[in-house]
């Protein structure tokens, strides 16, 4: 296993990382590596709406108005 040392960690990060280990019963370093395996590991999934927001903008609605068909869709399923 490898060791990790973290330097120039601000204050209030540390209090917090303390307090959300208190609060899950364990040391801080054992969160540390909770919340780095977490992170790294587990990534979490995107919601729908997460995906949907993230779809670039490619044109103006006019550019996908579907035009009249001029025929009856053909039935695949029968």
């Amino acid at each position: 296993m490898a060791n990790l040392l973290v330097r120039n960690v601000d204050d209030a990060v540390a209090q917090a990382l303390k307090q959300r280990a208190s609060r899950h019963g364990r040391s801080a370093e054992a969160e540390h590596r909770a919340i780095l395996e977490a992170a790294l590991l587990h990534p979490r999934a995107k919601s729908f709406a997460e995906v949907l927001m993230s779809i670039p903008a490619v044109g103006r609605d006019e550019d996908f108005v579907r035009a009249p068909a001029s025929a009856p869709a053909p039935h695949v399923f029968d």
